[in-house]
């Protein structure tokens, strides 16, 4: 999704600012795209989950405060990453009855603005929502923007790599108090979810059920947890007890834009 406007405010950067919104909290990254050097790159963290009108206050605060907010960037790129959406395969989507998709996952209002992303490297969409007053936000300051849900943006970056993998393999995105679960059977998307949790035994209940679901082996099964840990987190020391081939790899969705920019 990208929203844009007329203006004269042209500029010959390269950078590429972009700012991820979950309920847990905010991060923001800005990239040198000429070289793909990290310039600046902060995370801050909510004590319980703010109003969308909080996360504006906390966001307005970001680029009043911080210098490397203040520069001018050649393109700027929004990514929610909330359990608020979900995939639907794009032959059977109709862009009238968005809103229908959604209501079975997630409590929706009338008012509120349904998004629609395309995952092109799989043949859908993923219907989400948006914060509006955070769109109309970067759009008054920004005046042209790219938004994206965090699914989508992990989405395109996993299948590139899973397609051509013969076994089946596990993915898991994890977040503070969720976590994206995807997983791929000969190169094909059979599970797409994400769970909340919040307990280390919340999670590993959640993983282990769709293991099992599955009927994936949790003693052979290559699983990756996606996230900035080590060995030494409760979350991974507990599922390695239960999942022996499991893994860490570290991936930044924020440094990710580039597979759909």
């Amino acid at each position: 999704m990208t929203l844009q406007t007329n203006n004269n405010n042209t500029t010959t950067s390269h950078k590429r600012l972009s700012v991820q919104i979950s309920l847990t909290g905010l991060s923001f990254f800005v990239e040198d795209r000429s070289d793909q050097s990290v310039l600046y790159d902060e995370e801050t963290s909510f004590e319980t989950a703010p109003s969308p009108e909080e996360i504006l206050g906390v966001i307005q605060e970001y680029f009043q405060r911080e210098t490397s907010l203040k520069s001018s960037f050649d393109s700027v790129v929004l990514i929610y990453a909330t359990p608020l959406y979900t995939l639907i395969p794009k032959g059977l989507f109709d862009r009238d009855k968005a809103s229908e998709y959604l209501k079975f996952n997630a409590k929706i209002l009338p008012t509120d603005y349904i998004a629609v992303d395309e995952v092109t490297v799989h043949d859908s969409v993923v219907v989400y929502v948006p914060y509006v007053n955070i769109n109309n936000y970067f759009f008054d300051k920004f005046g042209s923007f790219s938004y994206y849900h965090g699914i989508t943006v992990l989405l395109t970056q996993c299948i590139k790599e899973a397609r051509y993998e013969q076994q089946p393999k596990v993915l898991v995105q994890l977040m503070a108090s969720s976590f994206d679960l995807l997983v791929f059977d000969q190169g094909n998307l059979i599970l797409c979810n994400t769970y909340t949790y919040q307990t280390s035994e919340d999670f590993l209940y959640y993983l282990l059920f769709a293991f099992e679901q599955l009927q994936l082996n949790p003693d052979t099964i290559p699983t990756e947890l996606i996230a900035p840990i080590s060995e030494t987190d409760e979350r991974y020391e507990l599922a390695y007890r239960y999942i022996r081939n499991i893994s860490i790899k570290k991936l930044e969705i924020n440094q990710l834009v580039h597979t759909i920019v």
